[in-house]
């Protein structure tokens, strides 16, 4: 699936959803029983088995070596009285033709093959629909649904989408007529349900689905195919929809709807027992109250997200955590709280062995200190997260930090060069200075008299 958008809290948060759960073991066709040459898929097969069955061949059989293989599927289906299950296929073949045509020429799809040219994806459509249709029959519609369910996961490459959204549908609907289970394949139509509404965009439908999912596990033992508990699973969705959710608030700038919602998320990262969740979910939910303007609330979350990455070393979390702390003391004018807070962060990252934190640390007291003026501190900052993300031979966070030291550097010699700008006027000397940088460039204006660099721009340690 792709990856969830975010409007207003860090794109980082959230991540793709992945793929449906894996309710049932993947179920293949098995190699299909029949003795007639029309289900033999090509001319050499053909031959082969000719070659073997000298005797002859039957009417059928010769008239099967005529047809395509889409045809003799369909005659077979026919004969066996698989009507259901011959019309459900011709409608998917014909609502495939009518994608293809729909999106035209040089389209991708446009130069697929058809359905009905791929023979192992019509055995698969065979084999599960005839199964379902004589399990529907008999009323057993839990084989009904793990039939459709099968078809579903089977169609998972990305050209068959249509095919598993559609299958996924149909297991829905038939989960609301099986009554043997306690519910159990009722809830993972719906969390599929929910993956599907989802990724189309009808957020609020999808959260929907995942409560219906989350209400119909609770209190349950089931678990999918790779051990996960479905408590679990619908806590984790709940979590990352109501997130969604919330950012779309936010955009409306409807702060304490979002703070709501976002409080029910943070309860079910906690109740799914994930601590990468529920740093994330602090994390989002101290923002919005920092939007909402509750900075002391923010900062008291702030800090158990803070307390969460550091026990997970989660680099990337912590240094989200600290920004956002910098950010809200430097807008409540305590920046030299701000600075003092994120020297905190410095040390543990050093002691912690965390390079990736040691760059952000010193990234971020680089910006405090840009942002007060103090531009010698901040290029010594800036400086020393160049030398950090070299040590991690990270090319691109190198280049970023290298981007910052070229700004603190910049702002160094705006300083002189505005000061001299504004005295030029009245002292000769500062004009002079000015046209021998012009001539040398370099980092420093110099007195041309003493060759001396001036003090405005001498260099100073960070506090």
């Amino acid at each position: 699936m792709s990856p969830v958008k975010l409007n207003v809290l860090p794109q980082a948060v959230l991540q793709s959803p992945g793929e449906h759960p894996k309710f049932i073991e993947q179920a293949l066709c098995p190699p299909l029983d029949f003795a007639r040459i029309h289900l033999i898929k090509d001319k050499d097969a053909t031959d082969d088995y000719l070659a073997k069955n000298i005797k002859g061949v039957s009417e059928q059989e010769a008239a099967a070596y005529r047809n395509s293989y889409k045809k003799n599927i369909c005659i077979d289906m026919l004969r066996r009285g698989y009507h259901k299950s011959f019309s459900e296929l011709l409608t998917l073949i014909q609502k495939w033709n009518a994608l293809r045509e729909a999106a035209g020429p040089g389209s991708a799809i446009w130069h697929e093959k058809s359905l009905e040219e791929q023979p192992d994806k019509l055995d698969q459509l065979y084999h599960f629909l005839t199964r379902a249709e004589a399990a529907r029959r008999a009323g057993h519609y839990e084989e009904v649904y793990d039939n459709q369910l099968s078809l579903a996961c089977f169609f998972n490459e990305p050209e068959d989408k249509w095919l598993s959204n559609y299958f996924y549908e149909q297991s829905f609907n038939t989960a609301q007529l099986v009554e043997i289970d306690g519910g159990k394949r009722k809830a993972q139509a719906y969390v599929n349900m929910g993956l599907i509404n989802e990724e189309q965009g009808h957020v609020m439908k999808a959260a929907e689905h995942f409560e219906t999912f989350y209400q119909l596990t609770e209190g349950t033992p089931w678990k999918d195919e790779t051990g996960c508990a479905y408590t679990s699973l619908a806590c984790q969705h709940l979590w990352r929809i109501y997130t969604l959710l919330a950012d779309k608030m936010l955009e409306n700038k409807e702060h304490q709807e979002a703070i709501k919602t976002l409080i029910k998320a943070l309860k079910m990262a906690k109740e799914g027992g994930d601590m990468k969740m529920q740093g994330e979910a602090a994390y989002c939910l101290s923002l919005a109250y920092h939007f909402s303007g509750e900075h002391e609330t923010a900062l008291t979350i702030l800090k158990t997200s803070v307390e969460i990455f550091t026990s997970l070393c989660d680099s990337a979390g912590l240094g989200r955590a600290y920004a956002a702390v910098a950010k809200i003391l430097a807008s409540q004018g305590k920046s030299d709280e701000a600075v003092t807070y994120l020297g905190e962060f410095m040390k543990d990252a050093e002691s912690a062995h965390l390079s990736q934190s040691l760059v952000d640390a010193n990234v971020l007291l680089g910006k405090v200190h840009n942002e007060r003026g103090n531009y010698n501190e901040a290029l010594e900052y800036f400086s020393q997260a160049s030398e950090a993300a070299k040590a991690l031979n990270n090319l691109p966070l190198v280049a970023e930090a290298e981007s910052y030291c070229g700004m603190a550097r910049a702002h160094q010699l705006m300083v002189a060069f505005n000061s001299h700008v504004a005295a030029a006027a009245a002292d000769p000397r500062s004009l002079q200075c000015l046209l021998a940088w012009k001539q040398s460039r370099s980092d420093v204006c110099a007195d041309p008299l003493t060759g001396e660099p001036d003090k405005e721009t001498s260099a100073s340690k960070p506090l």
